[in-house]
């Protein structure tokens, strides 16, 4: 397979990466409907859950600004805690970082807020570990449409070894037999 090839996402290779999906932050986010954007990461939860991927949650400032991990979210993730970290980039908090590389996946599906900080930061020192990652671009929220576009592939998807999926296809992708119930 030349190294440009997508594979189809196999549940047992990934793991959900969550950053940041925040009430406060949330209220900064432009590039996607304020609505929008929970409901997606909601369904890009419970799809992860049904296939037994391990889902590793981080959130930051949550005493100061950033506020709690979004109450309907939370709801969506029973059992899962989240992580809280000082770092803008998730990958240099030993926790955060740790727990991705516990789960043993070289395969990352990545959500949260905001894009063009700490959801590109973490991307980009994770493809530099050697993990092959996939943005979920309708999961993920800007403070504006510009800042979004700028920090998301622009290449065909593609930057480095970073995918772009939406919620629905990142869900559709790792159910490979579709006669497997969810």
């Amino acid at each position: 397979m030349s190294e440009t090839a997508v594979r189809l996402l196999i549940p047992d290779e990934c793991a959900l990466r969550l950053v940041d999906p925040q009430a406060g932050l949330a209220f900064g986010v432009g590039s996607i409907d304020r609505q929008m954007f929970p409901n997606n990461v909601i369904a890009l939860a419970k799809t992860a859950r049904a296939l037994g991927l391990p889902i590793v949650v981080s959130t930051s400032a949550t005493k100061v600004y950033s506020g709690p991990l979004m109450p309907a979210i939370h709801a969506a993730l029973p059992g899962v805690v989240s992580l809280e970290r000082r770092n803008m980039n998730v990958w240099e908090d030993e926790a955060a970082r740790n727990a991705i590389l516990k789960t043993g996946r070289r395969r990352l599906i990545v959500s949260g807020l905001l894009t063009e900080a700490c959801v590109t930061f973490s991307v980009l020192s994770a493809i530099e570990a050697g993990l092959e990652v996939y943005g979920v671009g309708d999961a993920c929220g800007g403070l504006t449409p510009a800042s979004y576009d700028l920090a998301l592939p622009s290449d065909g998807g593609r930057r480095g070894t970073t995918h772009l999926l939406d919620s629905g296809s990142a869900g559709v992708a790792t159910r490979l037999d579709s006669s497997r119930h969810l």
